[in-house]
C-alpha cells in the first residue's frame, strides 16, 4: 500500500517530535537538570522533586485545557493554526535550552514547561489530524508506522547524542555538547516537521461562528450532558484510562526496576535502544494483523502480552531476565498505543474529532498516576519491585474487560 503525501508527512512528524521525548525528556535534560541544581546549592532531594513538579505542570497545563484546545481546533481553519503554534512554540523553547545559563536552575525549568507544554499541545491536534489524512480502512497502518517512525527517529538522534557524549565530552566541554545535543533535538524537530506544515491540512471540521470560545465551551457542556450518545467512546476512554496506565508505568518504571536488578546505567540505556528497535518492526506487525484480523482482537492480543509480562516478572531475578522483559515490551508497546490512537479516530465524529482527542489526551494523561502508586505500594510491602510490576497485572485485566464491552470494528476493507 502506498502512502499519500499527506499520509508520509504526518507520519514522518512523529519521526520528528518523537526525539523530543526521548532525548530531551527522559535521557539528557533531567540529569543536566541535576548538575545545575547541584551547582546552585540545591540538595538532591529537592532537585529531583523540583524536576517532579515541573514535569507534572507541563503535563497538568495540557491535559486541562486539551478538550477546550481541541474543541475550538475543530472549526475549519483553526486546527492547523493551533498546531502551528504549540509545535513552533515547544521547537523554539527546546532551542532555549541551550541558551539558559548554566547557573540558572529557575530557569531551566520554565523553559522546559513551555517546551513541553508546545511539544503535548501541538501532539492534541497532530493526533486529530488522523482524521483528515486518511480513511477509516487505512488509518490502522498510518498511526502504526507513525508510531514505528517514531520509535526509529527517536532512536538515530539518541544514538549521535549519545556518541556525543561519549566521544565529544573530554575535546569540547561536557556542558557544550549536553547544550549542543539540546540544539540538534530542535534542528531535527523542525527539520523533519516541514513536510507536515507544507502538506496536512484541515478536512473534517464545523463552521465557524463569532464566539468561538463561548460556543467550545458550550459544546464541551452538551457532550458531557448528551454523554448516553457517547456510551461507546466512554467505554473505549475508560478502558484505555486503565491499560495504558499499565503500558506507561511499565515504561516509566523500567529504571528503577532495572537498576533494584544489578543492571548498570550504559546496559540500560543499550536496552532502552533495542525496545526502540524492536518496536518498529513490530507496530508495523500489529497493523498488518489488524487489517486481517481485526483492530480490536489486536489491541486484546497486546493487552493480552501485557498480562504475560508482570506474570513473567515476578520470577525475574538476573540481568538476563530484564532483557527478555525489555524485547517483549517492545514486541506490544507500539502496537497498542497505535492502534488505540487509531480505533478512536474511526469511533468519532469526524468533524469533531480534536474535541474527542481532547479527552483522550486527558485519560491518556492522568492514567499517569494510578499504576505508579500501585507498583510503589506493593514494592514496599513486598520489598521486591518485581512484585510491583506483577501488580499492574490488575490494570490490564479491568482495562481488557472493559474494552471488550467496545464495539466490534470489522476488518480493513471489509464491508
Amino acid at each position: 500500500m502506498k502512502f499519500t503525501k499527506e499520509e508520509k508527512s504526518w507520519i514522518l512528524y512523529d519521526w520528528a517530535n518523537s526525539a523530543y521525548s526521548l532525548v530531551i525528556v527522559t535521557a539528557l535534560l533531567p540529569i543536566y537538570f541535576k548538575v545545575v541544581a547541584s551547582n546552585s546549592g540545591i540538595s538532591e532531594a529537592n532537585s529531583t522533586a523540583f524536576w517532579g513538579y515541573a514535569s507534572s505542570i507541563g503535563t497538568l497545563i495540557v491535559s486541562l485545557s486539551a478538550p477546550i484546545l481541541g474543541t475550538i481546533a475543530d472549526y475549519k481553519g483553526l486546527k492547523k493554526k493551533l498546531f502551528n503554534v504549540f509545535a513552533i512554540c515547544g521547537m523554539i523553547m527546546t532551542l532555549g535550552l541551550a541558551f539558559v545559563p548554566n547557573h540558572s536552575w529557575v530557569a531551566l525549568l520554565l523553559v522546559y514547561i513551555v517546551s513541553h507544554v508546545g511539544f503535548s499541545g501541538a501532539n492534541v491536534f497532530y493526533d486529530g489530524f488522523l482524521v483528515d489524512v486518511t480513511t477509516d480502512e487505512r488509518n490502522d497502518k498510518v498511526s502504526s508506522y507513525g508510531y514505528g517512525f517514531g520509535y526509529i527517529g527517536s532512536a538515530l538522534l539518541f544514538i549521535v547524542v549519545m556518541l556525543l557524549q561519549v566521544f565529544g565530552a573530554e575535546p569540547l566541554g561536557a556542558e557544550f555538547v549536553t547544550k549542543l545535543s539540546f540544539v540538534l533535538t530542535a534542528l531535527w524537530w523542525c527539520l523533519f516537521s516541514i513536510p507536515f506544515f507544507k502538506k496536512v491540512h484541515q478536512v473534517h471540521g464545523i463552521e465557524r461562528d463569532s464566539t468561538p470560545v463561548r460556543t467550545s465551551l458550550k459544546r464541551i457542556g452538551e457532550t458531557l450532558r448528551d454523554i448516553r450518545k457517547y456510551r461507546h467512546i466512554m467505554f473505549f476512554l475508560i478502558a484505555y484510562f486503565f491499560y495504558i496506565d499499565g503500558v506507561d508505568t511499565i515504561f516509566t518504571m523500567a529504571t528503577a526496576f532495572g537498576i533494584d536488578m544489578g543492571i548498570t546505567s550504559t546496559t540500560l540505556i543499550i536496552i532502552l535502544l533495542v525496545v526502540n528497535i524492536v518496536a518498529f518492526p513490530f507496530t508495523i506487525l500489529y497493523s498488518y494483523f489488524a487489517k486481517k484480523f481485526g483492530t480490536k482482537p489486536m489491541i486484546l492480543v497486546a493487552i493480552g502480552v501485557y498480562i504475560v509480562i508482570c506474570i513473567l516478572a515476578m520470577f525475574m531475578s538476573k540481568p538476563a531476565h530484564f532483557w527478555l522483559l525489555g524485547i517483549l515490551v517492545g514486541t506490544s508497546q507500539g502496537g497498542i498505543q497505535a492502534l488505540s490512537r487509531s480505533y478512536f479516530a474511526r469511533i468519532i465524529p469526524k468533524d469533531r474529532s480534536n474535541e474527542f482527542f481532547g479527552f483522550y489526551n486527558i485519560f491518556g494523561k492522568f492514567s499517569a498516576v494510578l499504576g505508579p502508586i500501585i507498583f510503589g505500594v506493593m514494592t514496599q510491602i513486598t520489598g521486591k519491585s518485581q512484585y510491583g510490576i506483577a501488580s499492574l497485572i490488575v490494570l490490564f485485566l479491568v482495562g481488557g474487560i472493559m474494552f471488550y464491552q467496545v464495539p466490534e470494528l470489522k476488518p480493513e476493507g471489509e464491508k
